[in-house]
């Protein structure tokens, strides 16, 4: 049995466990976001798969319902305007992600892989091309979100996302897991309203 084969199983399994563990912690956070703003629990967006297909990803709603479609949070003019008091907790602590267990129970996301593009990303999903990163399931965590997240340029993230497809293995995924889980809680990489700092740095 091939490594994506066991990685999906793995996924299933995990996710499933997942969404019955957290379903507490899932319906305090609901609660919270209904009564802080005004809107749906859920944010659903257009991503790009595997392959260049689409797909809605889930997320807690973090934002003001006046906030512009389909445009990057690093995009935005002073996004801290649109971003509600619970969804300023919620991005610092990588808890709007949490719904996306659901995307990998269904199987349109992995636990480990690049992070979804937005369907307009035109950039990102054109340099992933090059490194072959598009042909994998995107994930809830990846090689690029552990070694940057939003400090990374355009190319430096689609460089790392495709090391990842080229290496993808259950020791690369441990990794990855583990990484993760420390650069939450460190709140390492997270930048609202800005992207490919590392570089601007260096330059």
């Amino acid at each position: 049995m091939s490594y994506l084969r066991i990685k999906r199983l793995i996924d299933i399994i995990l996710s499933f466990f997942g969404l019955l563990v957290l379903s507490p912690l899932f319906l305090i956070l609901i609660l919270a976001i209904k009564f802080d703003s005004k809107g749906p629990v859920l944010f659903k967006q257009k991503r790009v798969g595997r392959g260049k297909t689409y797909f809605n990803i889930l997320k807690f709603r973090t934002m003001k319902t006046d906030t512009p479609k389909d445009t990057p949070t690093h995009l935005l003019t002073n996004p801290d305007q649109y971003i509600t008091n619970v969804g300023k907790f919620l991005r610092k602590t990588s808890l709007d992600e949490l719904p996306q267990i659901w995307n990998i129970f269904v199987g349109e996301m992995s636990i480990i892989g690049p992070r979804p593009a937005l369907w307009n990303q035109y950039d990102l999903i054109a340099e992933r091309d090059k490194y072959g990163a598009n042909d994998v399931l995107p994930g809830l965590t990846g090689w690029a979100q552990i070694n940057g997240r939003d400090e990374l340029s355009i190319e430096d993230k689609a460089r790392f996302d495709g090391e990842y497809a080229k290496k993808i293995s259950f020791r690369f995924d441990v990794i990855c897991f583990f990484k993760t889980i420390t650069s939450v809680l460190k709140h390492e990489g997270l930048i609202e309203g800005g992207t490919g700092t590392i570089n601007k740095n260096v330059d």
